[in-house]
């Protein structure tokens, strides 16, 4: 099990996000997280991804007891073994997309050479390594997308957290976006848990879970 979650409780002032969430996802599994807006689901996410901590509860992810670390072990813990997929794809605009693939290989400490070869390869493997020189501005979006899941995955993760990572997509590169993600479970046995709204990644995904007023049916 790569990923064991156990009666997350979150609130922001009197607003109770997450009453009492459970989830456990297994190693190579891609799981979609549905619901209305406000049940909770990107919170979550956000908990998951150890970008924010719970009020109560635990989280154990590769067999790690996250919340047990202080801040500066749990971001290295984070760049390290989480990869992050957002709906705006966030690539620095100065930078090539092969510069913004490295980044969080560098911010790593790893050999600058590995990490540039590494880089290569995915965008490689991703399909847009003609795009590898190019600044952002003159990229399409599919092709942001896709540099930002070369990004996600360039430390080789434990697990790959997506929040509506086709919601500013048009329906094709959206569905060629849900085939990539199956792609790379196959190929790099990577583990997806994904936030969405889209009905179709929803029904492919080996599970769903539906989420309504901060707790899953």
């Amino acid at each position: 099990m790569i990923l064991k979650a156990n009666n997350i409780f979150k609130s922001y002032g009197k607003l109770e996000i997450l009453k009492g969430v459970s989830v456990s996802v297994q190693k190579g599994e891609i799981v979609s997280i549905v619901g209305a807006s406000g049940a909770g689901k990107s919170t979550l996410l956000h908990i998951i991804g150890t970008l924010d901590r719970p009020d109560k509860g635990s989280l154990m992810i590769a067999q790690q007891d996250v919340f047990s670390y202080k801040e500066k072990q749990l971001s290295d813990f984070r760049n390290q073994e989480i990869g992050f997929i957002f709906q705006f794809h966030h690539l620095l605009p100065e930078f090539t997309a092969l510069e913004n693939v490295c980044i969080p290989g560098f911010i790593a400490g790893r050999p600058r050479k590995e990490v540039e070869l590494a880089a290569a390869e995915l965008l490689d493997i991703l399909g847009v390594s003609h795009r590898a020189k190019h600044k952002p501005s003159a990229m399409s979006g599919g092709e942001q997308q896709r540099v930002s899941v070369a990004r996600a995955l360039i430390n080789n993760p434990s697990l790959v957290l997506a929040d509506e990572p086709s919601g500013n997509l048009d329906s094709e590169n959206a569905t060629a976006l849900h085939q990539l993600f199956f792609d790379l479970r196959d190929q790099m046995q990577q583990t997806f848990i994904i936030v969405t709204h889209n009905e179709e990644l929803a029904h492919i995904s080996d599970r769903t879970i539906q989420m309504r007023d901060g707790q899953i049916y």
